[in-house]
């Protein structure tokens, strides 16, 4: 099959789209793909490095306030639909997927105009402005979250696939994470991590936490600042330690993180939908503390559907706190019983298998149109 992907402006938007893109090489190594995001976004940077063939188009999205900025952004849109037109005349796919970001508005506008079919996936349990508007084009609405189907009351066809970044992490190697960061295999890891760049927050949590993880007590906690928040906060705990014990890693960023999640006994993160993804298919149990600064405050309710479930306890960022913090671990790395159930819950949560209904779901929609 030929398929455009396209995705942007944070992980959590590319990442989904790069699993589609491998499983569908592991099931037909004749697949031909293109990815269309943004001349600014973070696939223009991470694409490329996964090896799929990129081309961009200039595109911003809306403020949500009034502003002149709308007018150009409305300007860029056509624009984009134009461009992303010609490309998609010149690639000749059979499916064009989208999975949300507002680079993918033109792109998947674009197909349903020229009589492409087309698939959106959305992550969070709240849907995003981008696909809330394509829903109403395209051929079929895939959604992360069982029960969130009526978010898109006007679709033609919605369905329940998961994350199919949840299928990424099933073939980890818990041995390699646990190499990785120079932990003995088998021990008990706490992997506390804010993102991909980092949150101020966490990080001021993590300072405050050191001195209650001071003693160990057999858990190996990992720290995973960001980069930009690295030096400070090594630095920081070392002064409240005196230095940095060996059960207590300071990183700035994880290159392997699925190998590392495969290792870990209990993660303490924000809520983005495909970090939830990767944690629920590996059966984690997790301390959430969402994200204030989101649209809709869509990662509370991602969060509080893994809560709902038993599968995590939700610490808000207005309560968060070294203290708050540790409490809130130690309930559950102490309690043997506690942790299994919150581990069992999670891994029912998982759909490991997303990746693969997502292909079949392409399968389905270029089989119609070629009929």
């Amino acid at each position: 099959m030929r398929i455009v992907l396209s995705g942007g402006g944070t992980g959590g938007h590319i990442y989904p789209a790069v699993a589609v893109a491998r499983q569908l090489e592991s099931e037909d190594t004749d697949s031909v793909f293109l990815y269309i995001g943004g001349k600014r976004g973070l696939e223009s940077k991470l694409v490329p490095q996964e090896n799929l063939p990129f081309q961009s188009i200039d595109i911003t999205g809306f403020r949500r306030k009034l502003s002149m900025d709308n007018v150009k952004t409305v300007m860029r849109f056509l624009k984009g639909v134009k461009a992303s037109k010609a490309m998609l005349r010149e690639f000749k796919p059979d499916v064009v997927v989208g999975t949300g970001g507002y680079v993918c508005g033109p792109v998947v506008y674009a197909a349903s105009r020229l009589g492409i079919p087309t698939l959106i996936h959305e992550q969070n349990a709240i849907p995003g402005l981008t696909n809330r508007f394509l829903s109403r084009y395209a051929s079929t609405v895939a959604v992360s979250f069982e029960g969130t189907e009526p978010a898109f009351p006007g679709a033609k066809n919605v369905i329940y696939t998961g994350n199919p970044r949840a299928t990424t992490v099933m073939t980890a190697n818990p041995q390699r994470g646990f190499a990785s960061l120079g932990i003995p295999e088998g021990s008990t890891v706490v992997l506390v991590v804010g993102g991909s760049g980092g949150a101020k927050a966490i990080n001021r949590a993590m300072i405050e936490m050191a001195p209650f993880v001071g003693k160990g007590n057999g858990v190996h906690y990992v720290y995973v600042t960001g980069e930009s928040y690295f030096e400070d906060t090594r630095k920081a705990v070392r002064e409240q330690l005196g230095g940095i014990p060996n059960w207590l890693h300071v990183l700035p960023y994880i290159h392997n993180m699925p190998e590392v999640l495969a290792c870990t006994s209990l993660i303490v993160n924000r809520a983005g939908a495909s970090f939830l993804a990767e944690i629920t298919a590996l059966g984690i149990p997790s301390v959430l503390i969402p994200s204030p600064n989101v649209t809709n405050n869509h990662q509370e309710a991602n969060a509080r559907a893994l809560e709902g479930e038993g599968a995590a306890v939700v610490l808000l960022e207005k309560d968060l706190s070294g203290e708050a913090l540790f409490t809130a671990v130690q309930k559950i790395i102490g309690a043997d019983t506690l942790r299994h159930s919150m581990s069992e819950a999670s891994r029912r949560l998982g759909k490991r298998d997303s990746a693969s209904l997502v292909v079949s779901e392409l399968r389905r929609l270029a089989a119609e149109r070629g009929r």
